[in-house]
């Protein structure tokens, strides 16, 4: 396996893909999503965002790709739903492949049980100090923060998906350069690039890497958007 650094510069100026599929989407599958990381892979990308250790375990199968790992899991105290305890960071860190970056929610909402952010995250660098861990944030405060509290890595992900950043035009292109000026650590650009205008422009903004998703491994919601475009024109 890679050294840490090493993985960080081997997703440098890449494209990183996300192959996720949540069970009520039609491509739900493990199966699905290691051909879709595959196939990913044979187009050039850099590396794999995934959701579970099924899928992650399926894509270490089928690729060599880095592997951005995450388990969304669902609480009723909390609408953290990224690696949100540490039973979901001890389901990817453990794995026999564990996945080269483990990413969490690092907004400033309370985790379940009512844990902050700033009482949890040590835990987590203490039990695991060797891995590394990328901050799924939703604003520049959080993100700052973040870097400080010892994350590895910065990502725009949850821009807009706060309560209180609801609306943000995406992508977020102001949150990305100054993440890239003032974080000190690598920022990974992720949540609305459709087109690869918006990917360069992430780039400009002076990332390390970004995440495309939607726009490339969820055909539902690139027909969807097509129809739409339709229906506006009558």
């Amino acid at each position: 396996m890679k050294s840490n650094i090493e993985v960080v510069q081997s997703l440098r100026g890449g494209l990183i893909v996300s192959c996720q599929a949540l069970p009520e989407e039609p491509l739900h599958s493990s199966y699905i999503m290691g051909r879709m990381a595959y196939a990913a892979q044979e187009g050039g990308a850099a590396g794999i965002r995934a959701n579970t250790v099924e899928d992650i375990t399926e894509i270490r199968a089928r690729t060599s790709l880095p592997v951005i790992g995450i388990i969304k899991a669902v609480y009723a105290d909390s609408d953290v739903y990224i690696t949100p305890t540490m039973k979901e960071v001890d389901a990817l860190a453990t794995m026999p492949k564990h996945p080269e970056i483990i990413a969490l929610d690092a907004t400033n909402r309370l985790r379940p049980g009512g844990v902050t952010l700033d009482d949890f995250f040590p835990q987590v660098r203490a039990k695991y100090p060797d891995q590394l861990f990328m901050a799924d944030c939703s604003n520049v405060e959080e993100g700052l923060h973040a870097a400080k509290l010892g994350f590895d890595l910065v990502g725009t992900t949850l821009s807009g998906y706060t309560p209180y950043t609801k609306g943000t035009p995406l992508p977020n292109f102001e949150m990305m350069r100054v993440l890239a000026q003032q974080a000190g650590v690598p920022v990974i650009a992720e949540g609305g690039i459709w087109s690869p205008d918006q990917l360069m422009e992430a780039y400009r903004a002076g990332v390390t890497s970004a995440v495309v998703g939607t726009a490339i491994t969820r055909p539902r919601e690139i027909t969807h958007r097509f129809v739409a475009a339709l229906k506006a024109n009558g």
